[in-house]
């Protein structure tokens, strides 16, 4: 098949989440079909990621649009278009997508993220597939980070943003069925979700996946510190900054009067101000971006996701989890994870007390650490790998096509 993957961003090197997701995708939809990517450029020096996604696509590229923050705000309060969709608004991009149609002959066009949805059909029935990649139910995580936000006073700014932002996607994304052929949700949670707000759109659950190759335990020179407790992730991302204040502030406190030895370190790219000034607090390291994060996870001793924002499957919970990493994490952090159980693949806790409580039993007790490890690794294996996962894409992209191909009226 000829297939059109549309991104906001080139999906190389697979850093963030997204990036993994589609990289995978194209890596390995590149075996067997041919494959074009529609990206914004993320510069004009780019050329090594486009040189690295070249060996496996066709790609053409258009500058992301700029916007001032005048003009940013003012569309903000004045469209009724939500902000990640305004992002990406762009003529060059549906010129260059038309321009693309117009010369290729399609059997895919998939929009890889909210802000490519604008991107959908808008032509009659026919032609090329039609599909939308959903990363997140995105109202559904606005709405958490609104109820979130509106605990703290000092952050209520924030909270009307999120407010205004979860009643336009709700109305944005309930459009979405006029435009795609099909829909891609992460976790049965979120396809449920949206499913509601689309009945009519056929949506499948295509998980986030890991390379349980690449992210494997090994024997590591450095022997595993049972009271070295580790974080990944995307730092000026806001569950993820929301998660960290939270653990830092409520939770390790509660640790280090136990276990005062213990030290959280942070690994991930763009650490923000607020994240840096974390490293002034007792035995906490902000490490920043690194080159590879397995040597990381292959000498701590315990994970945390103490997420409380957000949706869909965090891709840095399937890395430690393939990486036989004990897991601690509120319900939330773990939440997409199908199979996954308390007490067998992860321990699992919300309030700061009972978190902390799993975390140092999991600290103390490298019996219990180990078990955890194998289970959630064993877990993944079998259910989470891309190879596994891609599949289930093109058999949904069949039956997407039979089932239109069934609803169009047939010629006398």
């Amino acid at each position: 098949m000829k297939l059109l993957f549309l991104a906001p961003y080139p999906p190389y090197p697979p850093r963030g989440g997204g990036q993994q997701r589609m990289y995978q995708f194209i890596r390995l939809m590149a075996r067997d079909h041919q494959v074009w990517l529609l990206s914004f450029s993320p510069n004009a020096h780019a050329t090594a990621e486009l040189n690295a996604l070249g060996n496996l696509c066709q790609i053409v590229t258009v500058p992301r649009p700029t916007h001032t923050l005048p003009k940013r705000l003012r569309t903000l309060l004045t469209s009724s278009l939500p902000d990640m969709a305004l992002r990406g608004r762009s003529a060059d991009f549906q010129r260059a997508l038309q321009e693309l149609g117009a010369s290729v002959p399609f059997d895919v066009v998939q929009a890889e993220s909210i802000e490519m949805a604008q991107y959908g059909r808008s032509q009659p029935q026919g032609g090329p597939l039609w599909v939308y990649d959903a990363f997140n139910a995105e109202f559904q995580l606005q709405r958490r980070a609104f109820a979130t936000d509106l605990r703290t006073p000092r952050k209520l700014p924030v909270a009307a943003y999120s407010f205004l932002q979860w009643r336009k996607l709700r109305r944005y994304e309930r459009q979405l069925q006029r435009r795609f052929d099909g829909m891609f949700a992460v976790s049965a949670e979120d396809a449920a979700i949206l499913q509601r707000l689309a009945p009519s759109l056929p949506i499948n659950v295509v998980a986030n996946g890991v390379d349980t190759l690449f992210f494997a335990p090994t024997p590591t020179t450095e022997a595993k510190h049972g009271s070295y407790v580790l974080f990944t992730g995307t730092l000026d991302f806001r569950p993820n900054i929301d998660a960290l204040l939270w653990f830092t502030h409520q939770v390790w406190p509660l640790v280090l009067a136990q276990q005062p030895d213990a030290r959280f370190v942070v690994v991930g790219r763009n650490p923000v101000a607020v994240v840096r000034e974390l490293a002034r607090e007792r035995n906490v390291e902000i490490v920043g971006e690194v080159v590879d994060v397995r040597p990381w996870f292959a000498s701590a001793g315990a994970y945390v996701v103490p997420m409380r924002i957000g949706g869909g499957v965090r891709l840095k919970l399937l890395e430690a989890l393939a990486m036989a990493q004990p897991v601690v994490a509120t319900q939330m952090g773990a939440e997409g994870i199908a199979g996954l159980l308390h007490g067998t693949h992860a321990l699992l806790a919300d309030q700061p007390a009972a978190f902390a409580a799993q975390l140092l039993a999991v600290i103390r007790d490298r019996g219990l650490a180990q078990r955890l490890g194998e289970a959630g690794r064993a877990l993944v294996v079998e259910h989470y790998d891309w190879q596994a996962i891609v599949p289930r894409m093109t058999a949904a992209w069949e039956a997407w096509r039979e089932r239109r191909n069934q609803a169009q009226p047939k010629r006398a």
